[in-house]
């Protein structure tokens, strides 16, 4: 005969206490990911509006996944300037680098076009150009590379000391400027004096320039407002930015990271935009009219037209050489001036 023992309650118990404690932990070993850190790099101060970018975005990717991505910004060039950002991305020296597709002439030729006098009217219009043309040519240039998010600066205007209402007015003229800027004062007539924007209020005062042609934040930002009193409401050339990361290090990253760093690309670009039109910009000029009677002028419809006609070359110069390099160059800016047009409709 076979005796059952009955095993003791208290036994049950801490067994049975023992196998949902294992099996926690266990699941939470098997379920809990590992932190994911990404070092994100930047040429200029933090509190430029890039910079401004760069931290919104890192905070965002943060909240949005939970924690699970942790971002270290570097702005100031404390980790990679200006000139070396892009091949240091490529090198692993930072995980996303954001700088101006400009400063590395001659590696992003297609990117160029929008730098050209194209008239966007704000910078927002010109980010999401930007971004959306980039996303439906899907440059070679951008092929080592997967793009974070793109945007732009507001279109530069001529800021001087006296009015400028005409070409006569302009002719002669020493303007600091620089990049596509030097082209666009030539052919308009003016002395562009290339120098960098820390320079230009010693150089207004002491008469080395008569003003400059950049985005309007400087009038308040450089306190230029108190000198250069007169602008002109004509937007001509844009400064371009790009934040790129490697394409292996973007194959690591889990594919929800991936959904939230995509799902940001456009927000970013919108919210970039916006921030330097109506915060940076807007902000500056309701300063410089409050605080020392800033004074904006607009070119009448024939001398506009007169202004386009002169730089019209430009444009027709860069689809030749581009398209010389078998680049996509009149398609890119049929579609280009598309969706200007269909964006200054919704952001003016």
């Amino acid at each position: 005969m076979t005796v059952k023992r009955q095993i003791p309650t208290f036994v049950v118990f801490f067994v049975a206490v023992a196998m949902m404690l294992g099996g926690g932990i266990s699941s939470q070993a098997q379920t809990k990911e590992k932190p994911i850190t990404l070092t994100y790099a930047f040429f200029a101060p933090a509190g430029t509006f890039p910079g401004k970018q760069m931290t919104h975005w890192a905070e965002e990717i943060e909240k949005r996944t939970d924690g699970l991505v942790k971002v270290k910004t570097f702005p100031g060039g404390t980790l990679l300037g200006a000139g070396d950002m892009y091949d240091g991305v490529l090198r692993g020296v930072a995980d996303i680098g954001l700088s101006s597709p400009s400063y590395d002439p001659g590696r992003f030729p297609l990117t160029s076009g929008v730098a050209l006098p194209v008239k966007f009217p704000n910078a927002t219009v010109a980010s999401l150009t930007l971004l959306d043309i980039m996303m439906e040519f899907k440059p070679a240039e951008y092929e080592p590379f997967k793009i974070i998010t793109m945007f732009t600066g507001e279109p530069g205007h001529i800021q001087s000391r006296k009015p400028v209402k005409s070409l006569d007015d302009l002719k002669g003229m020493k303007l600091r400027a620089a990049g596509t800027g030097v082209p666009v004062l030539k052919a308009l007539g003016a002395a562009p004096v290339g120098m960098p924007m820390p320079q230009v209020p010693e150089s207004v005062q002491t008469g080395v320039i008569d003003g400059t042609m950049t985005s309007r934040e400087v009038l308040k930002d450089f306190k230029l407002a108190e000198l250069l009193r007169y602008v002109l409401e004509y937007p001509t050339v844009v400064v371009s930015f790009a934040a790129v990361m490697d394409k292996k290090k973007w194959d690591s990253l889990p594919d929800k990271v991936k959904k939230v760093i995509d799902e940001l690309s456009r927000e970013m670009a919108i919210w970039t935009g916006q921030y330097h039109d109506k915060q940076n910009v807007g902000e500056a000029l309701a300063w410089s009219k409050r605080e020392h009677n800033l004074q904006i002028h607009t070119l009448s419809k024939t001398d506009a037209a007169k202004w386009d006609a002169l730089l019209a070359p430009m444009v027709e110069s860069w689809k030749k050489e581009m398209g010389a390099k078998g680049l996509p160059a009149e398609k890119f800016i049929e579609r280009l001036k598309q969706l200007t047009d269909k964006y200054a409709q919704e952001y003016k």
